[in-house]
């Protein structure tokens, strides 16, 4: 039973939860509604958030909403179904939350082809003309990027009090995905173009699309991207060919061999730098000598996002532990590098490498003293990887994650994890903040 029912006494506690509750959706509180949550909350409180989140477009906490009982089909009597509200205003994030493989049985085929149209409508005729249709409101229509998950970003456009995110063509395709409907590359790709921009969730939901086909037909229409002259074309074609190879789960691991080779002859003709990125970023996911070759090549590149995808990809595919004296010693200098990035990123791959011969392990401990805390977290990092003590000390200094920070959280947990099995597992939990604990795992 929820709080607050055992009659007219706990009037002012349903009062207090609900205020709470949806206090902290309006926020974007997660940890904070997650905390409320794992007392019993009343359904119609847990509905109510849910419409909230959805209007604030706060994915993240719909779906722990979702997970704690809420009801994607309530709504109240004025309002639009959730999952056509979202289609209209145009989150992607929201709309995958919606149509989570728990919910789908919950809309039919014809619900769906409806959202199709619905999106597609948005998708042709423009978030700007709709919102000034809808609204009716006069003056400028602002214009903001937002993020709308982890790792995509939209535009939202702003007129007369109302948002609307310009993530239709995202949702458009996913549904399609979902009813089985196969658009041509061509239109696919136009879709993504619109936008041109890799961090954009229209880019990200088109290229993992068209890599989930896996067919010889979106290979080759993407190979021939290659000699396109426009560089965003060239870029979606090369992320579309990593994410094929990427995506392969299968034993025969059919487009390996293909990617290694058009990427091996790339990096050395490229000249846009985001696209050279790319295929060094595509390169360092083959485990080949030919790609470590292909990757020192440009080490010394003046572009930092050039060489930092050249400290991530060198070696970490290999099967062998140690890398190559050519590989270690580009690295060393990659973690000595004037940007913090490429410095953070030479780091992490020497860490996650295991190779123990002493040099690497006191150019990471060199780090722990860099003037860029996200440095010292990724020494931090690889020297518990390492098991060498200094890790220890150094993130006693750190102290705790950032709130909301997993790369911190994961790093640092590495060196309390080191200590804990180094001390003994009847002593306290060693992170900051803990008390007693009994170790249960490595």
């Amino acid at each position: 039973m929820g709080r607050g029912t055992g009659g007219s006494g706990d009037a002012g506690g349903v009062v207090d939860e609900a205020s709470a509750l949806l206090t902290a959706v309006r926020a974007q509180d997660t940890d904070l509604v997650r905390s409320l949550l794992r007392d019993d909350v009343e359904p119609d409180l847990r509905d109510a958030a849910f419409c909230l989140a959805v209007r604030t477009y706060s994915a993240g906490i719909a779906q722990l909403l979702l997970d704690h009982g809420a009801d994607p089909g309530r709504r109240g009597p004025d309002e639009l179904l959730p999952l056509r509200r979202v289609v209209e205003f145009g989150s992607p994030a929201l709309a995958e939350v919606l149509l989570h493989h728990r919910n789908l049985g919950r809309y039919t085929a014809p619900e769906l082809l409806e959202m199709c149209e619905l999106a597609r409508h948005w998708q042709e005729t423009g978030v700007e003309t709709e919102l000034v249709r809808l609204t009716g409101a006069p003056g400028a229509v602002g214009r903001t990027r937002v993020q709308d998950d982890e790792n995509h970003s939209v535009d939202e456009f702003t007129l007369g009090g109302m948002s609307v995110r310009d993530g239709h063509a995202a949702i458009l395709t996913r549904l399609e995905e979902l009813l089985g409907v196969r658009s041509s590359f061509e239109e696919l790709m136009d879709r993504a173009l619109a936008h041109a921009d890799q961090d954009h969730a229209v880019w990200g939901t088109v290229t993992i699309r068209l890599a989930g086909h896996r067919d010889r037909s979106t290979w080759t229409a993407a190979a021939a991207l290659r000699a396109h002259p426009d560089p965003s074309h060239r870029l979606f074609g090369a992320e579309v060919l990593r994410l094929t190879h990427l995506f392969d789960g299968s034993d025969e691991d059919t487009f390996a061999g293909p990617a290694l080779d058009i990427f091996t002859a790339w990096s050395g003709e490229e000249t846009e730098l985001a696209v050279l990125t790319e295929v060094l970023v595509a390169l360092g996911e083959h485990a080949d000598p030919r790609a470590d070759a292909a990757l020192l090549r440009h080490a010394g590149h003046p572009c930092p996002a050039v060489r930092g995808a050249v400290a991530r990809g060198l070696g970490t595919w290999s099967e062998t532990p140690d890398f190559t004296e050519e590989a270690r010693a580009a690295l060393l200098v990659l973690m000595t590098d004037v940007d913090a990035a490429v410095r953070r990123d030479a780091c992490l791959t020497v860490g996650l490498r295991r190779d123990r011969r002493p040099g690497l392990a006191d150019a990471m401990a060199a780090l722990l003293d860099d003037a860029e805390r996200q440095v010292q977290i990724a020494a931090v990092h690889g020297l518990a990887l390492h098991e060498d003590e200094r890790c220890v000390p150094a993130s006693h200094r750190l102290g705790p994650p950032r709130p909301g920070v997993l790369a911190e959280e994961h790093c640092l947990e590495a060196a309390w994890r080191y200590e804990w099995r180094r001390e003994g597992p009847e002593l306290p939990d060693p992170r900051p903040g803990r008390g007693p604990a009994v170790r249960s795992g490595p």
